[in-house]
């Protein structure tokens, strides 16, 4: 299993493609913006999208989705709450098949736990992948930060989910929707929004 990123969209987007090498299936994680571009990767790498996942409905994350979803065929998952963003924050989508908490996704090997993290929205979503040790937060958790309330989230949903995050056991690379990766030990020693959702 191995795992490529783009970072897409003026507001520097991280869009991950994670693929079986030998089955040539993929998962698309956020393609937010450059649809062609995400395409030509997949192309360069001879992959086929099974699935397009994405960890919340804002407009830089799902803004590729629709030409995607036309040019491949890939089902597109998002978690319900977020059908009900306001037009100005997201972008029209085609037809997507829900994500719950504790729901796992199983794609030619590749098996991701869907991990229900509101606040930065209301359906946001992490993606655990254990099997790789890795952790897609999307605008859950960054490296040192965490996602913004003031566009539909709770500052409430979104400490009680870092503390959710925080409390996993062992430690996993985190894969971030925007900026550098990080591993879940360092955030949990060094990010100050985890230290305030311990705090209340």
């Amino acid at each position: 299993m191995k795992t490529t990123a783009l970072t897409v969209g003026p507001i520097e987007t991280n869009c991950y493609i994670i693929y079986n090498e030998d089955a040539k299936s993929a998962l698309v994680i956020d393609p937010g913006d450059e649809a062609e571009r995400i395409l030509a990767r997949l192309g360069a790498l001879g992959l086929t999208p099974a699935a397009i996942l994405l960890t919340h409905g804002h407009f830089d994350h799902v803004g590729a989705v629709k030409t995607l979803a036309e040019k491949t065929s890939a089902t597109v998952y998002l978690h319900p709450a977020d059908l009900a963003l306001p037009p100005w924050l997201t972008r029209p989508l085609p037809e997507t098949l829900p994500l719950s908490d504790g729901q796992v996704l199983s794609f030619d090997g590749m098996e991701l736990e869907v991990l229900h993290t509101p606040g930065h929205t209301p359906g946001g979503v992490c993606f655990l992948w254990s099997g790789e040790g890795v952790i897609f937060t999307g605008d859950t958790l960054f490296a040192g930060a965490c996602g913004r309330t003031d566009l539909g989230g709770s500052w409430t949903q979104l400490a009680a989910s870092l503390r959710c995050l925080a409390a996993l056991e062992g430690n996993y690379a985190v894969y971030p929707g925007h900026g550098d990766s990080t591993s879940l030990e360092i955030e949990r020693a060094q990010n100050p929004y985890i230290a305030m959702a311990f705090k209340g």
